[in-house]
């Protein structure tokens, strides 16, 4: 999947004279920790909260409150932004995009399109939305398995089937291969049922240790 499926497409930006009395109810009014600086709809640099919080006034400064106020009246974006900002494309594969983001250290990856508009941009929180969403943490009434398969050819593809024999539909599935169990692969599952319980007993039954379970919740009604 790419950037762009899951970036945030309604960017609030600011131009390089946004005075730092914005920056700041900007940040709070729409709870965000990212401004982009634009010129003519194409990136120019980016204001973080940590760039406010550089450039407020210490709690143990001598300056009066006045003071304070007038000096950080007079600072605009174009003062208080970083200008090397690090960015992606719409078309960068969001593990990609993730690793980008985790190597550098950085918030958020503002999406370029070639030429330098800005057409969105990437946060931590799209990041972990995208990861709710691809292991089915947001999908109702299923069931959530967990099993240890051998990593071997046709392991997982057997174990699919069995649940889609027992009556089972398959939501959602998460294998990855563990790096300190050689030899094995840890597979995690959602799926539906008409009869959970039955199935997962006739999964134990053809041999598979299920080392994790969760039903889904009843509702009860009145």
């Amino acid at each position: 999947m790419y950037v762009d499926r899951i970036m945030t497409r309604d960017v609030v930006q600011i131009d390089e004279d946004t005075r730092f009395t914005q920056l700041v109810a900007l940040m709070r009014d729409h709870h965000i920790r990212h401004l982009p600086v634009v010129r003519d709809g194409h990136l120019v640099g980016l204001v973080t909260s940590r760039d406010l919080e550089r450039v407020a006034p210490s709690p143990i400064t001598t300056l009066s409150v006045g003071e304070a106020n007038y000096l950080l009246g007079k600072l605009t974006a174009a003062k208080v932004m970083r200008a090397r900002v690090i960015t992606c494309a719409p078309d960068t594969l969001v593990e990609e995009a993730a690793r980008l983001l985790r190597q550098e250290k950085i918030g958020c990856l503002p999406v370029i399109e070639p030429g330098g508009k800005l057409v969105g941009i990437l946060t931590h929180e799209d990041l972990l939305d995208f990861f709710l969403e691809i292991t089915g943490c947001l999908t109702e009434n299923t069931t959530r398995l967990a099993v240890h398969l051998p990593d071997e050819i046709g392991q997982l593809g057997r174990f699919l089937t069995a649940i889609n024999e027992g009556g089972g539909y398959i939501a959602t599935v998460v294998s990855p291969v563990h790096p300190d169990q050689t030899g094995l692969r840890i597979v995690v599952v959602r799926y539906r049922a008409a009869d959970p319980l039955a199935l997962n007993r006739r999964l134990r039954d053809l041999g598979y240790d299920l080392m994790t379970e969760t039903l889904p919740v009843a509702v009860a009604t009145v």
